[in-house]
């Protein structure tokens, strides 16, 4: 008995069904993962486009092969934006809305009520780009992320190589040659699609786990609101490489930062002005210090800072530099409030064990803290010259008008 191209459509749609409904039922359901949304996306955005394909010779080819032509290179483009996702990278709309409409256009234009390959040079192109950039995302994953990430790069290469052959054999050759027929026809396409799909959507399962498990270890770090590292994880952090550099003879600093007046925001804007607040200085901290600081949530308006190797004077000019670059961000909506800052050496000071702890590095961070709350807010204040000139860091205190 010999398959044709309809008949493996068919089977190929069965197929789909019951690895959407399996994929969903058993792997996005319990882990919801985005990456598992992304999958199924592309699952039913296949199933659909075959689906359409059989109307090919039909009263309605003149519109189901421009809509499946769409819907089969979305699905190839939820490959793509799955495979970002593990990587915590965000879809690109305009790419994927821009290649749908230029697949449409171009299958709506070359007469798809007679030709059954209509836009077939963007359909296949398209097709060709999106599994060879899942490709690239996948073997950009690190190596421990799972065992499974070769060869399911390999696998997405494979595609985007198949169907660069095909694109290279209908430029060539047209839909009706022998080689496009022979080696890259639809009753080829459709064994080999089904395959493939079969077996990456069971490898998928895996990926999933492994981003729902990455999200929750995350979130079980990481303060909510701002992104940053919550209290306990900071704590954590921190004395581990408090504990590194005291066995290297290096020396640090811990900051204490809080928002002035930041009561006064919450009571004239409201909590969710606060919260925006809140997470523009978190922003500001993150991007003015080096990524191999530290930098966490204390508590409410309160943050805590780690700088490895940084001097207290140095910590001192990187307050400044926080403080000057939250004046100068952009916030349409209020004032933000400034900023107080508490600063202790770390790996410094009497050669005695408590010297060198985090506790006490955060006990003399917190009493410079209340010394510059004292001497009348927007200012840093040194652990070792609480009783110093310690001059403001913006132009006034308090929530400036």
């Amino acid at each position: 008995m010999v398959l044709d191209t309809a008949t493996l459509r068919v089977a190929f749609a069965v197929v789909g069904i019951v690895l959407l409904v399996l994929f969903y039922a058993v792997t996005y359901r319990r882990t919801r993962a985005s990456y598992s949304a992304w999958w199924c996306a592309a699952i039913a955005m296949f199933l659909t486009g075959a689906a359409g394909y059989l109307l090919n010779g039909t009263a309605h080819q003149w519109w189901a092969t421009p809509l499946a032509n769409v819907l089969v290179v979305f699905g190839a483009a939820s490959v793509w934006t799955g495979t970002r996702s593990l990587q915590g990278r965000k879809p690109v709309p305009w790419l994927i809305a821009a290649s749908m409409a230029l697949t449409g256009v171009t299958a709506a234009v070359d007469h798809p009520g007679t030709n059954i390959w209509a836009g077939g040079t963007a359909f296949l192109a398209f097709l060709t780009l999106f599994f060879g950039l899942a490709a690239s995302e996948l073997f950009r994953l690190r190596r421990g992320f799972t065992r499974l990430r070769g060869p399911l790069a390999f696998v997405a290469g494979l595609l985007s190589a198949f169907y660069f052959g095909r694109l290279a054999a209908f430029l060539a050759d047209g839909p009706d040659g022998r080689i496009f027929q022979t080696v890259f026809g639809g009753a080829a396409t459709t064994l080999f699609t089904m395959a493939l799909m079969v077996v990456v959507s069971f490898s998928m399962a895996t990926f999933s786990e492994e981003q729902a498990s990455r999200d929750l270890r995350k979130r079980a770090l990481h303060d909510g609101l701002t992104g940053l590292l919550n209290r306990n994880a900071f704590l954590d952090l921190a004395a581990d490489r408090i504990d590194s550099l005291r066995r290297g003879g290096r020396s640090g600093s811990l900051m204490l930062a809080d928002l002035d007046h930041f009561k006064t925001v919450n009571d004239t804007h409201g909590h969710p002005a606060g919260d925006k607040a809140l997470r523009a200085f978190a922003q500001v901290c993150t991007d003015t210090v080096r990524s191999t600081d530290l930098v966490g949530r204390y508590g409410g308006e309160e943050f805590i800072l780690l700088l490895s190797g940084a001097a207290p004077e140095q910590a001192k000019q990187v307050a400044q530099h926080i403080s000057q670059n939250l004046r100068t961000a952009g916030f349409p909506d209020f004032t933000l409030p400034t900023v107080s800052f508490g600063i202790a050496a770390i790996g410094e000071g009497p050669d005695t064990p408590d010297a060198h702890t985090l506790d006490a590095a955060i006990e003399a961070a917190d009493a410079a803290l209340y010394e510059a709350k004292s001497q009348g807010r927007d200012r840093a204040v040194l652990a070792e010259d609480r009783n110093g000139n310690s001059g403001p860091l913006a132009a006034a205190g308090g929530v400036r008008s």
